[in-house]
């Protein structure tokens, strides 16, 4: 597995990371810590997990997944989107930041954050609060690294220059839904990753399954598919999407290729991207999203995949 730096850190993260949102909802149990485990076997050595997946259980099986293999693991978790705990709610305060860790860390079974980010947004409390709180964590020692989710490029940039100036430590990560169907909620956020060192961890790569290519022009999903079950994955299977995804899927095929395995490789063939981060339910889909890593698009070749995604 290719190892990448994330930004302009020293940090190394594998090019394709497992994400953690699956654990504890769609995979339960002993078969999600299968999944972990066979997902490190394999060199997937980025975990992202938080603190609301499955409120909490997301980040205990994947603590007993790693248990006795913590240092193969670069662990990430996130804080920050809204968790009702009684009378609190979590966002990006200073007190929830504090409180949350701490239940992040004993739930992963560990004593250190590797990656530590802001989920979303948080209107209700000032920018700066949230990264002084974050600093703090870096100083003492349980946290490495810290990074943002879901932020448009201009907070992102602010967030870079209020630590500047305030002598904080950086961000050194974003994490937006990417995928080449969809692109990115902000187009801008690209140039600036790229003008500010900050690496770039795509996640839905596969938009939501409509990228594997098991959904059909005018046919209806199949029960059990997320677009049969989800109503905003439905919401965004469009005649449009899947004509697109047959154009892909003939060009991938040509080529020795999945439609899947094209969408991850269209990501990491940016080379801002620092970890594709996949879900996964089973082994052998853990397998299929890594055999992505082993095509090398061309300039060329991402163009043309370009061309042919646009609706």
């Amino acid at each position: 597995m290719e190892l990448r730096r994330l930004g302009k850190s020293g940090l190394k993260v594998s090019a394709i990371g497992l994400g953690g949102n699956t654990f504890g909802a769609t995979v339960q149990g002993e078969d999600a810590i299968s999944v972990i485990r066979h997902a490190l076997d394999v060199g997937i050595l980025f975990i992202d997990t938080a603190d609301s997946y499955s409120a909490g259980r997301s980040e205990e099986l994947i603590g007993r997944a790693i248990a006795g293999r913590r240092g193969e693991v670069v662990l990430a978790s996130k804080v920050g989107w809204e968790v009702s705990r009684g009378p609190k709610v979590g966002r990006l305060s200073r007190r929830w930041i504090m409180e949350s860790v701490e239940e992040s860390l004993r739930r992963l079974g560990t004593d250190y954050l590797d990656l530590y980010q802001a989920h979303k947004p948080d209107d209700e409390t000032p920018l700066e609060e949230t990264l002084r709180a974050m600093d703090d964590l870096v100083r003492q020692g349980k946290v490495r690294y810290i990074g943002g989710s879901n932020y448009a490029a201009w907070q992102m940039v602010q967030a870079l220059g209020i630590s500047q100036r305030q002598g904080l430590t950086s961000w050194v990560s974003m994490q937006p839904r990417w995928n080449m169907l969809d692109g990115l909620d902000d187009p801008h956020l690209l140039a600036a990753c790229r003008a500010c060192g900050v690496g770039i961890i795509p996640y839905t790569p596969l938009a939501s399954g409509i990228l594997t290519g098991k959904y059909r022009p005018g046919e209806a999903p199949a029960e059990g598919t997320r677009a049969a079950d989800i109503a905003t994955v439905r919401q965004r299977l469009t005649e449009a999407k899947l004509q697109a995804v047959e154009r892909l899927k003939s060009w991938a095929a040509a080529r020795g290729h999945s439609v899947g395995e094209l969408a991850i490789a269209w990501l990491l063939a940016h080379p801002e991207v620092s970890t594709v981060i996949i879900g996964a339910r089973s082994a052998a889909q853990v397998e299929q999203n890594v055999r992505a890593t082993e095509w090398v698009l061309t300039p060329e070749e991402v163009a043309e995949a370009e061309q042919l995604a646009r609706i």
